[in-house]
């Protein structure tokens, strides 16, 4: 049986709100919409990169942001000591280059499974918290919340175009 990328609900924006409640709901609408991008697509869809020499692919995606969600919440705000989902020492790329449709189940369910441990971890956190980098920089948790809706929204512009030349879908 082949595995297809489920549908996904996505959560309605907040219009009204606190600034944590916005920048949260802006957040799970951009995560939201990646996971959107690839509903109804089988594993061997979801691989296929948008044109050479690029490695770009829709699970690349999904498989990336599990990684990058991990760094800024928990890895650098919160120091955790924790590997990483994909990315390598030999290769920084691997969340993009070393793509197995056969766990593209799997890699959905960490993706899931990472925004979940993120949330939790944060939760009690204020936004003024902040947080030093190994570049010397202070930044506060309100920063990475603006930082991932800027992310999610770059890449979600890439799964737009990768959805289209794939299926010819389009749309929000």
């Amino acid at each position: 049986m082949t595995w297809i990328a489920p549908s996904i609900e996505r959560r309605e924006l907040p219009t009204v709100a606190g600034e944590r409640e916005m920048l949260q709901g802006w957040l799970d609408f951009h995560r939201d919409t990646l996971l959107t991008k690839c509903t109804g697509l089988t594993a061997d869809q979801l691989i296929q990169p948008s044109s050479a020499p690029s490695t770009l692919t829709l699970l690349g995606l999904v498989r990336h942001m599990a990684d990058v969600e991990r760094t800024w919440f928990r890895k650098r705000f919160l120091g955790e000591r924790l590997g990483d989902h994909y990315f390598t020492g030999d290769n920084p790329d691997a969340d993009f280059d070393d793509l197995d449709p056969s766990a593209a189940e799997a890699d959905f369910a960490a993706f899931r499974a990472e925004i979940e441990a993120c949330d939790k971890a944060v939760a009690d956190s204020g936004l003024d918290e902040t947080f030093g980098t190994a570049r010397g920089r202070t930044l506060s948790l309100r920063w990475i919340y603006v930082h991932m809706i800027e992310e999610y929204a770059r890449h979600n512009g890439h799964a737009d175009l990768l959805r289209e030349q794939i299926d010819g879908a389009t749309g929000s």
